[in-house]
């Protein structure tokens, strides 16, 4: 096994030197072409996952990657595989709001070991290694101390869930319940569920380089993050989070019938 730390540090530095190419570009009317599934992808994301690409493979050349932007290189006899999102919130980044992330992932035979959430325009890095808690700008995070739903802050980055009708009513239910709503999301608001600034985050629709890194964070931090049947994973293609006190009440509103 490779030393946690050592991957740690590595991960870390290589979000940030993925992080500042993003900012080269950032809020200068950047063109975005849209892909395929209608998502949106700059010159910024490109050459992000590459730098993460090349530093990977030169410094962990027998390791797995798994991107958005380019796609999957299997590892090579190793348990290891990196997951990259080089820009998580492109829409975000695009608008010239700083809520985007760069964001990797480690799995160790497909479990997650490590992640890192680096918000380049806001110069805030949330992380965590496995056993090794969550820590924001080196910090240690914790979540939130809120017990009641009454009292919670509820977040989603789209509010839009018309291909979701259950998920849709689930949503409403989650609205009425809390205190306040917002829609300070994708990775963003998960980081704010982690370091105490929200209780609640909740996405219809994931893919698994948006889902990398967040599990481990919320659960180092003292959070859950699951699937909306509140299963623990990254690879359901969907989520919940919350911060650990919440979320039977959560998931008692997410079934209601």
């Amino acid at each position: 096994m490779i030393d946690g730390d050592v991957l740690l540090e590595f991960a870390l530095d290589a979000a940030w030197q993925a992080g500042r190419l993003t900012l080269a570009h950032f809020q200068t009317g950047v063109t975005a072409e849209r892909k395929a599934d209608n998502t949106p992808v700059t010159i910024a994301d490109k050459q992000a996952e590459q730098k993460l690409r090349e530093l990977i493979t030169r410094f962990w050349p027998d390791h797995g990657i798994i991107g958005e932007e380019y796609g999957r290189s299997p590892a090579q006899n190793s348990p290891y595989t990196w997951i990259l999102d080089p820009i998580d919130g492109t829409k975000s980044f695009v608008s010239g709001v700083p809520l985007y992330a760069t964001l990797l992932a480690l799995t160790c035979d497909d479990e997650p070991v490590l992640g890192v959430a680096h918000f380049p325009a806001l110069s805030e890095t949330v992380y965590a290694l496995k056993g090794g808690g969550c820590y924001w700008n080196g910090r240690r995070a914790h979540v939130s101390q809120v017990n009641d739903l009454k009292d919670a802050v509820l977040l989603a980055s789209d509010v839009n869930f018309t291909q979701h009708a259950a998920k849709y009513a689930a949503w409403e239910r989650l609205v009425a319940a809390t205190y306040v709503q917002r829609t300070w999301g994708d990775a963003y608001g998960y980081a704010l569920v982690a370091t105490g600034r929200a209780e609640i985050m909740i996405d219809p629709a994931m893919a698994l380089w948006d889902c990398g890194p967040l599990q481990l964070i919320l659960e180092e931090a003292g959070g859950t993050f699951t699937d909306w049947q509140g299963q623990a994973t990254i690879y359901a293609g969907e989520s919940v989070a919350t911060n650990g006190r919440l979320y039977e009440q959560v998931m008692r509103v997410i079934h209601q019938s």
